[in-house]
């Protein structure tokens, strides 16, 4: 994972964005961020399990079913798997090196 600050790469209202093996950073600050580094590690995690391109397909598309569920882009993303995944676990510092392949499949919701 190779962390970078550069605030114009990272969309409004987010703190990061995780594309394989980059973590673009809004703040500085977050780098020393456990919990929010090991957000982004559970994303690197799922992008390397989906081969990265298929990870972003889903992604994408789980996004727009969700919007179009909750009809609210926030809650939209709040409940894409990958992400339901990631603020589950984000303080559980040890939770990659105990997670099962696939692990994000729990976090699907129909």
């Amino acid at each position: 994972m190779i962390l970078i600050v550069f605030k114009y790469l990272t969309p409004r209202g987010f703190r990061g964005l995780t594309f394989y093996p980059f973590v673009f950073l809004a703040d500085r600050d977050d780098k020393l961020n456990k919990v929010f580094i090991n957000h982004e590690k559970i994303h690197i995690r799922q992008q390397i399990e989906l081969l990265i391109l298929p990870f972003y397909l889903w992604y994408f598309t789980e996004y727009l079913l969700r919007l179009i569920q909750y009809k609210d882009r926030k809650e939209a993303y709040f409940n894409i798997s990958f992400e339901r995944e990631a603020y589950k676990n984000e303080k559980d510092l040890n939770y990659l090196k105990q997670r099962s392949f696939w692990r994000f499949l729990k976090y699907v919701k129909k």
